[in-house]
C-alpha cells in the first residue's frame, strides 16, 4: 500500500462517528492488508469498555492520545486490535472485528492455518493473527505505525452499514454499536440487521 495513513485527527471525533468511517479503510501490519468490513464501539461510559473501570495500568493506553492502537489479548489467547478515539484522557476505542484480505493472502493463510479466503480475518482474533499483530504493538501509533489504517481508495463509495448489538460480551449488549458493511461476506457472525446511512467521509 503506497496510501498516507488516516491523520490522528480522524481519531479525535466522538467515537460513534470512527466507528462507522472505519468500514472501508484499510487495515496495513508489514505488507499484509485488509479492507475493513466490520468494527464495534467502546466508550468508558458503559461497561463493556475495558475504560470503564477507570485508569489502570491495562486501560492506560484507552486514555491516550487518538490514533493510538489498543490491543490487548482475550480470553488469554487472541490479540485484539483497537484504535483509541476521542480526545486524550476520554477513554474510548474502535475495535476491528474484521478484514476483507487485499494483500499478503498466502502469508494470512500461513499464519491462519487456513485456506479459504473468507476465513481468513473474519474475527477480531483472527485478523491479528493473519496481520501478525500482537501485544508488542499496543500503544504504538496508527499513523506512524507500523500498524496504519489507510483511506478507502480514491473514489470508492462510502459502503452501506448495517449496525447491531455488539457480539463477545455479556454487558451493555443492548447498544446497537456494532457497524458492518452491507452484503460483505467477510464480517463475523452472527451477522446484525438494520440499515444505516452510507458511511461519512474519511478526514
Amino acid at each position: 500500500m503506497t496510501a498516507r495513513p488516516l491523520p490522528a485527527g480522524f481519531y479525535d471525533r466522538p467515537v460513534l462517528e470512527v466507528a462507522r468511517d472505519l468500514v472501508g479503510c484499510v487495515l496495513e501490519h508489514e505488507g499484509v492488508s485488509g479492507r475493513i468490513v466490520e468494527t464495534e464501539a467502546y466508550h468508558h461510559s458503559e461497561p463493556a469498555c475495558h475504560a470503564y473501570v477507570g485508569l489502570t495500568a491495562r486501560t492506560s493506553t484507552l486514555f491516550g492520545p487518538p490514533a493510538t492502537a489498543y490491543v490487548y489479548r482475550s480470553y488469554g489467547i487472541h490479540a485484539l486490535v483497537n484504535a483509541v478515539c476521542e480526545p486524550q484522557d476520554v477513554g474510548a476505542a474502535v475495535l476491528i472485528r474484521a478484514l476483507e484480505p487485499l494483500t499478503g493472502e498466502d502469508l494470512m493463510a500461513q499464519r491462519r492455518g487456513r485456506d479459504r479466503l473468507v476465513e481468513l480475518c473474519s474475527g477480531p482474533g483472527k485478523l491479528s493473527q493473519a496481520l501478525g499483530i500482537d501485544l508488542e504493538l499496543n500503544a504504538r501509533s496508527l499513523v506512524e505505525g507500523p500498524v496504519r489504517v489507510l483511506p478507502r481508495p480514491a473514489g470508492e463509495a462510502p459502503p452501506t452499514l448495517v449496525s447491531g448489538p455488539r457480539i463477545g460480551i455479556t454487558k451493555a449488549v443492548e447498544l446497537p454499536w456494532r457497524f458492518c458493511a452491507a452484503g460483505s461476506r467477510f464480517v463475523s457472525r452472527p451477522w446484525p440487521s438494520g440499515l444505516l446511512e452510507p458511511a461519512g467521509t474519511t478526514r
